[in-house]
């Protein structure tokens, strides 16, 4: 018997929408779980590290804490404070160098993300929760016969002063992988591993042209003005095209019709919500891509101020961007954002701000000065735009 729909019939109603999930593991995009030694070991190992990773990369740290749990086993207060004590579920202290939230809920799945969405790498101890990839530490002390799930992707394998091979039940559990192998002695060369791990792991960057603004002020579609030839739109994506693996047009679904041949329109999907609308669509289309951001309005940006921001993109951040030309600010419309990008608006968009500069001035980004900052001239009314093609001849 057909399963076939018939032609024309509805399409079959679905629980949830069909949205693409951000590739982020048990606590971040970017994790390594640390197993095979006793927990001491590895908070040293990585205590090793940080001196290495830190200056590049913000790092996070997983741990579980035994002496806790069994004080309060014994009927102890598990470390926790005369407030959390008295019933509060959470508390907030800044300890003026850092700040610390101790909190009663759940480390959930979902908890897990969001306490180290700022982490750009994380490490963890893999003797008590998992990663997606992994380290191993070959001590004799901790094998990890029983723990062979955990071992899904083995990234690097450290050996301890005096063993030379693998165990006979690893050799046969990595049959057939060419996994790295140095000492746990040599500090310096595991950090450079994870900083070119780390590296490897870099997302994509597809570019977006901001093109769909009512142009209130230009009385006239900004996008589809004429400064090289050709409308301005069509411009923008070809300069991006020389540094993304695709490009995309942002636009209103009233406009996809009349975009040049060649181009790929992505109609909003958040709607009234000016260019965070685009930049939203945008990651819902792919949340584990980076997005290289142009508006439509800058007639006077180069192909080299481009190649600039992106041999200095620091894929470590929330995004990278140039210095307003005029202010101490971020240019928001030229700017590369990352996946964490994505979240870091909608929190903003949660909290009622619709304004991507908000976004990028409040968090952690990389901010350069444009080789030329007069090409980041945005061109917004008629006697601009006028102005502008005479300087273009």
């Amino acid at each position: 018997m057909s399963t076939n729909p018939t032609p024309g019939a509805p399409k079959p109603r679905t629980k949830h929408a069909a949205l693409t999930r951000p590739a982020v593991g048990e606590f971040g995009r970017q994790e390594l779980a640390i197993l095979g030694a006793p927990c001491g070991k590895i908070k040293e190992l990585v205590t090793r590290l940080l001196p290495h990773l830190a200056p590049q990369l913000s790092v996070g740290y997983v741990d579980a804490d035994h002496a806790a749990g069994d004080e309060a086993d014994s009927g102890g207060t598990g470390g926790a404070s005369p407030i959390l004590q008295a019933g509060a579920s959470a508390e907030l202290t800044d300890k003026i160098l850092f700040r610390r939230v101790d909190q009663r809920r759940e480390l959930d799945g979902f908890a897990q993300k969001e306490l180290l969405f700022h982490q750009s790498l994380v490490l963890v101890n893999g003797n008590h929760f998992r990663a997606k990839q992994q380290i191993i530490i070959l001590d004799p002390a901790k094998p990890l016969d029983k723990k062979l799930d955990r071992l899904t992707d083995v990234q690097l394998i450290l050996r301890p002063d005096g063993v030379t091979e693998l165990p006979a039940v690893l050799q046969t559990h990595f049959a057939g992988q060419d996994i790295p192998m140095l000492a746990l002695a040599d500090t310096e060369a595991i950090a450079d591993f994870i900083s070119s791990w780390w590296q490897r792991s870099l997302p994509p960057l597809r570019g977006l042209v901001l093109a769909g603004g009512q142009s209130q002020r230009m009385q006239t579609d900004k996008g589809r003005l004429n400064y090289h030839g050709l409308e301005q739109r069509e411009y923008a994506a070809r300069l991006l095209a020389t540094v993304c693996t695709d490009v995309h047009v942002s636009c209103r679904p009233d406009q996809i019709a009349e975009l040049p041949a060649g181009l790929l329109p992505l109609p909003d999907r958040f709607l009234d919500l000016g260019p965070m609308g685009g930049i939203l669509s945008a990651f819902q289309l792919d949340p584990n891509a980076a997005w290289l951001v142009v508006a439509c309005d800058l007639p006077f940006l180069s192909e080299a101020s481009l190649q600039h921001l992106v041999q200095r993109r620091n894929g470590a951040k929330i995004a990278t961007a140039f210095q307003s030309p005029e202010n101490e600010f971020p240019e928001p419309l030229i700017t590369i954002w990352e996946p964490r990008g994505y979240g870091t608006l909608l929190r903003f968009l949660g909290l009622g701000y619709s304004c991507p500069r908000k976004a990028l001035i409040n968090s952690d980004i990389e901010l350069l000065t444009a080789p030329n900052p007069q090409e980041l001239r945005n061109v917004n009314t008629p006697d601009e735009a006028a102005a502008a093609r005479q300087e273009l001849r």
